[in-house]
């Protein structure tokens, strides 16, 4: 079970290194011993750093994954909070799930499944239109997207849902997020895809335990919950 503390090293011979996919875009890549597949796992939107490289190779070994995190901002990492903020009504969606996809395909096993948080969860759902997937699991992922984030490239999270196979999705998500209002919540339940609500949770209440909003033990629960619904649904693709 994923435990919600700070990661610990990667055991064995699962360590991480930066790749270049095919589309540009740089990502962090583990593989794992034997693997039962592949994971893709979308940053938040501050993007690639410790917290994320822990959790690649901790998820490459404790889910037997070989898993790949593509950057959200290629060629723009430097951008701090602010300035990423600010780019998002600049991201195409065509472009960001064209490097979601060359990191599925990176993975050089199947079947993938995918995950993310905050925006990267909001890129999870959009990348359900895709069908490249075999289980989304957007933690706190944007049902719709934010006003100050809308731009000519951007499409709807919950359109793409239904465009594709919305039993594929586990949403895991805070009812206390101002990101996803309840309307927005009930809206993706209703297309069938699964809703886990922690009540009382903040934004990104589970993958960073240096934040004040986390929750240890809704986040172990998050993440069992995740781990469960990745086999399940990836077993029987």
């Amino acid at each position: 079970m994923w435990r919600s503390g700070p990661p610990a090293a990667a055991g064995g011979n699962m360590s991480g290194m930066r790749i270049t996919l095919p589309t540009g875009t740089r990502a962090e890549y583990v593989e794992a011993d034997e693997p039962r597949g592949g994971l893709v796992v979308i940053p938040d939107i501050i993007g690639l750093r410790p917290l994320f490289d822990e959790m690649v190779a901790r998820l490459a070994r404790e889910w037997r994954r070989t898993v790949c995190a593509p950057d959200l901002y290629p060629g723009r990492e430097d951008l701090d909070l602010e300035g990423r903020l600010a780019a998002a009504r600049e991201l195409v969606d065509d472009e960001v799930l064209a490097d979601v996809v060359a990191a599925a395909d990176a993975c050089g096993v199947e079947p993938v499944a995918v995950i993310g948080f905050c925006m990267g969860g909001m890129y999870a759902l959009k990348a359900v239109a895709t069908g490249r997937f075999c289980a989304h699991v957007p933690f706190y992922g944007m049902i719709r997207v934010p006003e100050a984030w809308r731009g000519p490239g951007q499409g709807e999270p919950l359109d793409a849902v239904s465009a594709g196979d919305p039993s594929s999705v586990l949403a895991i998500i805070g009812t206390a997020d101002d990101y996803t209002p309840p309307d927005d919540v009930d809206a993706l339940a209703a297309t069938g895809a699964g809703v886990v609500r922690y009540e009382g949770a903040a934004h990104g209440f589970v993958h960073d335990p240096a934040r004040p909003a986390h929750r240890p033990d809704d986040a172990a629960d998050a993440w069992r919950r995740a781990a469960e619904f990745v086999e399940a649904r990836c077993a029987a693709s």
